[in-house]
């Protein structure tokens, strides 16, 4: 309990520069979502959106039942974050989600420009070490992958944005 209170002291501490974003392009890209927005896609994002433009980094906890939107709201998180220069990290639990999630991303942003990559345990050590490659030359937005994103450094230190899409 010691630790967690630590944390949270510590985290009060903290600032960063708001992610405001850029209207004309962000707008683009929400009027490209084909479904309309339910009342707690809505809400959630107003909320969200008022967090990024905060100078506190943001923790939210975002819940609701498969096929509720959630991944929509992550990603006009990401895309927001991304217009600001900053890296998205996107954790999944498990392969096969990472997969989902990759696709989602790269259908939703790629038309945007904005470069998404995957990394798995089925990805060969010369493709992560050509994302690697791309990190260091900050030519990468988005990276979606399992827990084993965790164990690398240069992935946590160019992050912006910390999304972790669990299960339970």
């Amino acid at each position: 309990v010691r630790h967690l209170l630590d944390l949270y002291i510590k985290r009060g501490g903290s600032f960063r520069s708001p992610f405001v974003g850029n209207d004309d392009l962000e707008k683009q890209f929400l009027t490209q979502f084909t479904y309309e927005d339910t009342v707690d896609q809505a809400s959630a994002w107003k909320e969200i959106s008022s967090d990024l433009a905060s100078i506190s980094p943001m923790d939210r906890l975002l819940c609701g039942d498969v096929g509720f939107g959630k991944t929509e709201i992550a990603l006009r998180t990401s895309f927001r974050v991304i217009l600001e220069n900053r890296r998205v990290i996107v954790l999944a639990p498990t392969t096969i989600l990472s997969n989902q999630l990759y696709a989602s991303f790269l259908a939703r942003m790629g038309p945007h420009a904005v470069n998404v990559d995957l990394v798995s345990r089925f990805c060969s050590a010369n493709k992560i070490k050509q994302i690697l490659e791309k990190i260091s030359l900050k030519e990468n937005d988005v990276l979606v992958g399992t827990h084993s994103l965790l164990n690398n450094d240069k992935y946590l230190k160019t992050m912006g944005l910390l999304i972790i899409d669990e299960e339970h």
